[in-house]
């Protein structure tokens, strides 16, 4: 599986989820999204559930989360989290 990976720690709103969205239209069964994030992307994750991407979501602290996205439900994205 290819990671890519979006550290969105540093960006202003909207930005995330666009950033977000973008990548995951252009991602294939082979891919999976990695995002940084200063909180949980509840909007992206809606999203990506309403679309039928597989979606998990990691709190490290108040400030700091891991998400995963993958069009593919067959792989486990709790092996790929990076924490």
């Amino acid at each position: 599986m290819k990671k890519v990976l979006l550290d969105a720690r540093e960006l202003e709103h909207p930005k995330p989820l666009e950033m977000a969205i973008d990548s995951l239209r252009r991602m294939d069964s082979d891919s999976y999204l990695y995002m940084i994030n200063r909180k949980n992307p509840i909007p992206l994750i809606r999203l990506a559930d309403q679309h039928g991407f597989q979606v998990i979501t990691h709190q490290i602290n108040e400030e700091l989360w891991h998400i995963l996205i993958s069009k593919n439900k067959e792989n486990s994205l709790q092996e790929w989290l990076d924490v």
